[in-house]
Parts: structure tokens; sequence; C-alpha cells
């Protein structure tokens, strides 16, 4: 949709009833990106709507999650379609207003997630060589932690050779801010107050923060545009298509990976674990004050007692608890359900981090795109402003932030905190 043959095809097949323009002007694609995301968006909304509530695989809601994909995709379809009969100006207001503030939401929630994943990285290498003194662990640990130190002290050099030459001094300045945030939280990290209240911090995290927030500047200083010949990117035709197509691959994953693990992480926003959130109860024993058996139980509560004693016990896996709930309702359930007792995540959540990944991404392409100008050949590039490179820079520097708090926090918190 950025480029101008999508446009004038859209527009030939609408019998040029639907011109695309802004004020006038060609957009290169603003208004049909923000169509399209804003149909995806409507999508996953009215799904968010339509399974708030749901709590495990038997309401007849949940189906509509886990299956119907045709009509859904019909239903998206039928969305795209009418969004190019709302007028065009709505777009422009929603562009750039309101997919911006949904973009912010979904960039901050995706440091977070990094954050977390540094620190959950981390714990589990520290569990598995504390339980059985792993050497096979302990040398990913440590491999890992280098590898990606070396990897970020590379990322910088490369910064400053091509990208921080003479007259470029927002590169120099935001390449320096990065390194010496980048040996700040490394410090933090291993000083004795920060590993007192908080020993499972060290460097394995900052290395994982450090590397993605060298990346982020060295995206940033690549993208931006070439006016002060400070990005020699866009001078190199070849290496230039490179790096677009490389950007546009980095940008996906990164996106994939943060609305699945952001819309499958509610435990860590708080979700309970009782049983209609996925987890496990004991059983029912009365309704009075000590909790006294007064009626006989059934086999089937026997078995389900006994099974959960095994695995209380360590004998038997957690699944277990499902299989036998499954041996009990064939006819209700497939074989191997995990969410009859409780859905594994929050289906309305999923659905709402759905919708923030559309913002971003309506926001992210259309981030370079002006009325009246655009790239008639070739890949169109992405987030080519000082604008979008600003993003980038001052996203390391919340993610930095962020990484920060969560060492301090015990320190500043310690009744919060329990290590």
């Amino acid at each position: 949709m950025l480029t101008p043959w999508a446009i004038k095809k859209i527009e030939h097949l609408t019998l040029d009833t639907l011109p695309i323009s802004c004020f006038g002007e060609q957009c290169w694609g603003f208004v049909s990106v923000h169509r399209i995301n804003f149909a995806l968006g409507v999508f996953h909304s009215v799904l968010a709507v339509l399974l708030i509530g749901v709590r495990n695989s038997r309401s007849g809601r949940a189906a509509i999650q886990n299956g119907y994909w045709g009509p859904k995709i019909m239903a998206w379809l039928a969305l795209i379609v009418l969004t190019f009969l709302i007028p065009e100006r709505f777009f422009i207001v929603w562009g750039n207003y309101f997919a911006l503030i949904g973009a912010m939401l979904f960039l901050l929630l995706g440091l977070v997630l990094l954050v977390d994943l540094a620190h959950s990285w981390a714990e589990t290498c520290l569990a598995n060589i504390m339980e059985n003194d792993s050497r096979i662990w302990r040398g990913i640990l440590i491999g890992s932690t280098l590898g990606m130190y070396i990897g970020g002290f590379v990322l910088t050099i490369v910064m400053y050779v091509y990208f921080a030459g003479e007259g470029c001094k927002m590169n120099q300045a935001a390449i320096t801010v990065n390194l010496l945030l980048f040996l700040i939280v490394s410090f933090i990290s291993v000083h004795p107050t920060i590993q007192e209240y908080n020993p499972t911090a060290g460097l394995a995290q900052s290395a994982m923060v450090a590397i993605y927030c060298s990346y982020l500047t060295m995206s940033a200083v690549s993208m931006e545009p070439d006016e002060h010949r400070c990005n020699p990117l866009v001078r190199a035709r070849g290496t230039r298509t490179a790096s677009i197509v490389l950007g546009a691959i980095v940008t996906l994953l990164t996106i994939a990976y943060t609305t699945t693990r952001a819309a499958t992480q509610a435990p860590a926003l708080g979700r309970s674990s009782s049983p209609s959130q996925g987890g496990y109860s004991t059983l029912d024993a009365g309704d009075n004050e000590h909790n006294l058996i007064s009626t006989e139980p059934t086999r089937a509560q026997m078995r389900q007692e006994a099974l959960r004693s095994s695995v209380e016990d360590g004998a038997l896996p957690a699944s277990a608890l499902d299989e036998d709930t499954d041996n009990e309702d064939d006819d209700n359930s497939r074989s191997g359900d995990d969410e009859k007792g409780g859905t594994q995540y929050s289906y309305s959540f999923f659905h709402i981090i759905f919708v923030l990944a559309t913002a971003w991404t309506a926001t992210l392409l259309t981030m370079s795109i002006e009325p009246g100008k655009g790239d008639e050949e070739g890949f169109t590039p992405v987030g080519r402003t000082y604008a979008a490179s600003w993003v980038k820079i001052i996203s390391a520097w919340v993610c930095y932030a962020i990484y920060v708090w969560t060492l301090v926090a015990p320190w500043l918190f310690p009744d919060r905190f329990d290590y």
C-alpha cells in the first residue's frame, strides 16, 4: 500500500470512484495503510468484546477464539472493503492522533516485555545451574552473556566508524549516550547493594538489554535521512535495499514476538491461579466453617484426589489432572484439552494487544510518508525521517530506564519483594 502501483491499482479496481489523496495530493499509501490496519483493529476489537468473560473451553463462545476460521477471514475482508467507503479525512485524523497513541502504548509494552525476557532468561539459567549443577547451562549463560556484550560493542564500533563522521552531531550524541548507558547499567547490575537486595540480577540481563538498545540505536542512525551525509546506506543502492529488507524482517519478528508474548502473559499482569483462570484448586470440601466433609465423596472425586496427591508429590505431571478430566467428560470436550478447567490466557486481552499492534504497524509504515512525495521504483523505506530515528533512540533510553528500575526497586521497596 506504500507504492504508487498499489494505489493506482486500487483506484482502477474501484473504477476511479475512490481517489486516494490527502488534501488533494497523492498520499503514497498513507490512507490505504491506515484503512487496512483500521479494519484489522476493528476485527480484533469485536472479538475482544465477544470473548469477554470466557473462562474455559466449555463456554460456547470459546469456539469463536479457537475455530470458525473461514467466517472470521471473510469478516475481516469485508471490513477492509467497508473501510474504503469511509471518507479519507477520517483516516488523516485517525492516523495522526489515535493510531499514534496506540503505537506508543504498544512500543512501551514491547520494552517492558524485553526487560522481562532478559530477567526470565537469566533466572532460567541460574535455576538449572543451582538445581543440577549443570555445566551445560553454566556454559550457555556465560557464552550468551559474552556473545551479547561482544555484539553490543561491535555495533557501537560500527556506528562510530560509518555513522558518526564530521558534522554528524546527532549520531555522535546518540551513539555516545547509548554507550554510557550500556556501561552504567552493567555496573549497577553487579553493584554489591543491588546484589544484596536482588541476587538474581547480573550481567546476563544487562547484556541482553544492552545489545537490544544498541540495535535500536543502530537502526535509528541507519534509517535517518542523508541530508548531512551521515547515512552511507542511502547512497549505496544495493546496501540500501538489503537494509530495508532486513529492517522489515526484524520489525515483523519483533511485532510477532511482542503480540504473542504479551497476549498470553496475563499471569504477569495479575491473573489469579484459580480454576477459572487456568489454575487448579482444592476439592470442594463443603461450605461449613471448618471444611468438614459432610457427604461421601464420589469415585470421580476420590480418583481426582489421588491424582492430585501424586502431582503434589512429583510422581505425576500437572497435565495428568487435565487428562483425568478428559476421561470424565469425553462427550463435551476434546482429548488433551488443557483449557477445560480454565483458559491459559485471557482471550479478550489477547485481541486488545493485537489492536495496539495494528496501530503500531500503521504508524511505523506511514511515519515517513509525506503528501506528494514517494519512491516510484524499488522498495519503499519505512521510517526514514528524523522523527522516526528519535523514536528509536528514545525507546532505547526508556528501555534502559525500565531495566534500571527493575534493579533498584527491590532496594527501594524491600517489603514488596521476596528473594
